[in-house]
């Protein structure tokens, strides 16, 4: 069942809109995988990116899930329940992205382990994410932000998580990681 409050989130942004373009050129530099599965793929503005013999995109906001099928027709599109297990199996991917993601989560550590779980061994997590300095102003309370994280929070987030941190930079106001399983 799609997440109607991320529906509404959607329905909020224009169509077709264009990534940022540090985020989308540093996914494609990420290197070809064999199955990439692009998690909280939102509309599907980063997804081209992604260099891929196969390429799965999942959400859980039907709307945008919609969208970004318009712009990959020959990837395979996954709705997601909020909050649930992921629907793959074991080791199914040797790259998950996920972009722009970690902080609306409200259980990083499910999300975390599921996606440990659908890496192969030694596949790689891509994570970009709003950095965040140590003193953090009180956010927007309307903004759909639930996580905060500083470079130092999320590198101790993926290694808790049994993740080998090959990188995590900073870079115009993001954060950029690069793990494995």
């Amino acid at each position: 069942m799609a997440s109607r409050y991320d529906d509404e989130l959607w329905e909020l942004v224009p169509e077709n809109r264009l990534p940022p373009h540090d985020i989308y050129d540093w996914v494609g530099s990420l290197g070809r995988a064999r199955h990439a599965l692009d998690l909280g793929c939102g509309d599907g503005a980063v997804s081209p990116a992604v260099r891929a013999d196969r390429l799965t995109l999942a959400d859980v906001s039907a709307v945008a899930l919609a969208r970004a099928e318009n712009r990959l027709p020959e990837a395979e599109a996954v709705e997601l329940e909020p909050d649930a297990p992921l629907p793959f199996a074991d080791g199914t991917f040797d790259l998950v992205v996920c972009t722009e993601t970690l902080e609306h989560v409200r259980d990083l550590q499910l999300l975390l382990s599921e996606v440990r779980r659908v890496l192969e061994p030694g596949g790689r997590l891509a994570v970009t994410t709003p950095a965040h300095g140590p003193l953090i102003r009180p956010p927007d309370p309307l903004s759909p932000h639930l996580r905060f994280l500083t470079r130092r929070s999320l590198e101790a987030l993926l290694e808790g998580m049994g993740f080998n941190v090959a990188s995590v930079t900073r870079r115009r106001g993001g954060l950029f990681a690069l793990a494995s399983r």
